[in-house]
């Protein structure tokens, strides 16, 4: 044991910081928290101050022990958790637990975890500051009162085993909002005119794209545009040329990272946060919670000496950007790699992509501007006033675009143009092919993850530590998930001059298909309706944002931490008391039509395991029931649909004296046959056949012969071939078979052997 005790919250992040540590230093984890309000009861005295009641878990025991047992023996303590309010909640907790002697322990903290930063810390070392551990307490009290009281009568108004919580109520809200914006939303048809125009006097090759400015409502009025502009004569009206200058994006803050992780990888939130947070601890980047993009002098030296090393001098240029975020203040520093001349790392695939990300955006913050030469060309005719518009760029010097481009969540934004060929004013444009293509006006877009983190860091509801989490507790709940939707199909027309000649064609076209979005559940909706009606503070994003103002005020030693506590709870405690007494129960229960084979009600409803249709009143002894498949809302679904459901299961038919049906569950369409079932993937279920399904069956067969390579039925024991290789089955239980072990010639013995040795380990 050396004489200074130095306690991280990671054993990764130990394992690091121990390689720069000398003989005299052992770094030791708590694994993070080690206590935290106690669980049974509301763990928070609320008449006494809200002071809170803080116990070790049992999982914790053995860690706080042998913690206590190491500090008794070091002559100085070290707490070196993470620099946040979270962290400095972790030390504090740390000293109180152990016990420890404030004239031998000493606060430090860094931003990275390399030797310099170590040492350097260890040099200046600090006391708890207890500003920062009152903010982090404010905010745990205020979201366990909040959680406590309202989950409760969400389970006796609405259903069993919900929660609540404040951020990701408001959070819930905003997915519920744009929801019923879409399914609001009308949209209309209209007719996008383009031209491809050959400039006289060029080579035959030389092709120009062009658009019409004026958008047209109706097919006929398109056509008699098009039948205009047989015979007419185009020239160019106008050329104006201007420079572009783009700059580089601000370095990373955690919002930044997950929004660009996500568009340029499909990474989600919590495995940006996850990856990151590996990369942090072995050494390789700067803390990756924080919602600054300042970079440190020594760092905005060394992508100096980089760039100009990798690219020239011409392509520096040194930025300090400055945070626009509201309150920013949990970190000093933005996320960078911690050494900028390390371009690549050695690490999991995802590892290296999302340090190579922050590398290049990093680097990309200090290089030279791009400069770009854009071209607007008007093209007019001798017959209507309308013109036709192309536009095109030139890079006339790179810059950071040589390194880095930041995405955006519409890409149809991109200022990307065509590059255009030499042109002049007057020049007659000659028509290769006019085409007027039917289009739909674009209903506005569900959230991805990071767009829903952006919206978040806009409006001010949570800070970077609560993101990732957030969005998580919202799919673990099942109040939104996270899905692909189809679009809808739709025949649009193409109307095309070529030659003199109008041609009509018409194609089937998917409108409006999104993937990975975030679409929520009608347990979701009937929550953030009920939490509205009685608790309208709670999802209200101004109330959210001001109380993470409030915890910025407590940080900075500007509140007292129970202050904004106390004017919060008395009024939502009454508020409480009055809804579990006064408010009636909430279903979404939605009276969609009648049958016409019964002329009984069709009603849509949230059920005990889930959203239903059912055919008949409450007290129907002969009523039917059927479940809402995936991305069906109990809101939005029509009679059609509703009917629809009750088609399932079909009878396809007979095979091998066995009926076949087809139906639909909860992990999709199938056919049954027998016991088996078996999926048939995206198929349509109502329009699935027979012939269809004996192929099915038939090739269901063959995987399952080629899956059974032996078997004892009499000990309940099959020799099995698996994703990862062959494997024994028994009880219901897997148990892998040793390396140099043949599945094929192996024994009953053998087999006992191989589970009965599992059972002991």
């Amino acid at each position: 044991m050396g004489e200074n005790l130095v306690i991280v919250e990671s054993p990764a992040k130990a394992k690091t910081i121990e390689k720069f540590l000398g003989k005299d230093f052992t770094v030791k984890s708590s694994f993070g928290h080690i206590r935290d309000l106690a669980k049974k009861n509301l763990g928070i005295d609320t008449e006494n101050g809200f002071t809170p009641e803080y116990i070790v878990s049992e999982e914790k025991q053995k860690v706080v022990s042998s913690l206590k047992e190491s500090a008794s023996k070091a002559k100085m303590v070290w707490l070196a958790s993470d620099e946040d309010r979270e962290g400095e909640a972790i030390a504090w907790h740390l000293a109180e637990t152990l016990g420890l002697d404030p004239a031998k322990t000493k606060r430090i903290v860094f931003h990275e975890i390399t030797k310099d930063a170590i040492l350097n810390a260890i040099e200046n070392p600090r006391d708890i500051d207890t500003n920062l551990v009152h903010a982090q307490q404010a905010r745990r009290v205020l979201d366990r009162l909040v959680g406590f009281e309202l989950s409760p009568i969400l389970w006796k108004k609405v259903k069993p085993q919900l929660s609540a919580g404040r951020v990701q109520s408001a959070a819930l809200r905003l997915i519920v909002d744009r929801e019923r914006e879409i399914l609001g939303f009308a949209s209309h048809p209209y007719f996008k005119v383009e031209a491809i125009f050959h400039p006289s006097g060029a080579p035959a090759a030389v092709k120009l794209k062009s658009s019409l400015e004026k958008k047209f409502a109706s097919e006929a009025d398109a056509r008699e545009f098009l039948e205009n502009c047989a015979g007419a004569q185009f020239h160019i009206e106008s050329i104006e040329k201007k420079d572009v200058v783009r700059t580089p994006a601000p370095p990373f803050t955690t919002s930044s990272l997950q929004q660009e992780a996500s568009r340029k990888y499909g990474f989600s939130v919590s495995q940006t946060m996850s990856i990151a947070q590996r990369l942090y601890e072995s050494g390789l980047i700067t803390y990756m919670r924080t919602d600054s993009t300042n970079l440190s002098k020594l760092a905005l030296n060394t992508a100096k000496k980089s760039i100009e090393a990798l690219y020239g001098a011409e392509y520096s240029k040194t930025r300090q950007y400055k945070t626009k975020s509201k309150g920013a203040q949990e970190a000093h520093e933005a996320i960078r790699p911690t050494y900028l001349d390390r371009t690549s790392i050695e690490g999991t695939a995802q590892e290296k992509k999302l340090y190579d990300l922050i590398w290049k955006r990093t680097i990309a913050s200090q290089m030279a501007d791009a400069k770009l030469e854009k071209t607007d060309i008007g093209i007019a005719s001798d017959r209507f006033e309308e013109k036709f518009a192309a536009q095109g760029s030139q890079v006339i010097f790179d810059g950071f675009l040589k390194v880095y481009m930041e995405s955006h969540d519409d890409e149809q934004n991109s200022e990307e143009a065509d590059l255009l060929p030499a042109l002049a004013m007057g020049q007659n444009m000659e028509q290769v092919e006019i085409s007027a293509t039917e289009k739909y006006t674009a209903k506005p877009l569900r959230y991805t993850e990071a767009s829903l983190v952006k919206k978040m860091e806009e409006l001010g509801i949570g800070r970077p530590s609560t993101y990732a989490p957030t969005i998580t507790t919202l799919t673990q709940r099942g109040y939104v998930t996270k899905d692909n939707r189809k679009g809808e199909e739709k025949e649009v027309i193409t109307l095309k001059l070529k030659k003199g000649e109008i041609s009509r064609g018409v194609k089937s076209e998917v409108i409006g298909s999104e993937k990975g979005k975030l679409c929520p559940e009608d347990i979701g909706i009937i929550v953030t309706d009920f939490l509205d009606e009685h608790f309208p503070s709670i999802i209200d994003y101004g109330f959210t944002a001001k109380v993470e103002e409030n915890f910025d005020k407590i940080a900075a030693g500007k509140l007292v931490w129970n202050k904004p506590i106390k004017e919060f709870y008395t009024p939502f405690h009454e508020g409480v008391e009055k809804t579990l007494h006064d408010a009636m129960p909430k279903n979404a229960e939605r009276i969609i039509g009648t049958d016409p084979a019964t002329g009984k009600s069709v009603v849509a409803r949230m059920g005990r395991f889930g959203p239903l249709v059912q055919i008949g009143d409450a007290d129907d002894k002969e009523k039917k029931f059927a479940s809402l498949p995936k991305g069906k809302l109990i809101e939005s679904l029509t009679l059609e649909e509703a009917l629809n459901l009750f088609k399932l299961p079909r009878t396809l038919g007979e095979w091998e004296g066995k009926e076949i049906t087809c139906s639909s569950g909860r992990f999709g369409p199938y056919i049954k046959v027998g016991s088996s079932f078996i999926s048939i993937g995206k198929k349509d279920p109502y329009t699935f056949d027979l012939e269809s399904a004996i192929e099915l069956i038939k090739e269901h067969r063959e995987k399952q012969a080629k899956q059974h390579i032996k078997e004892f039925p009499e000990n309940d024991i099959a020799i099995l071939n698996g994703r990862f290789g062959p494997y024994i089955k028994h009880a219901g239980n897997n148990y892998k078979i040793p390396k140099g072990t043949n599945a094929e010639e192996i024994t009953l013995e053998e087999c006992q052997n191989i589970i009965t040795n599992y059972k002991k380990k």
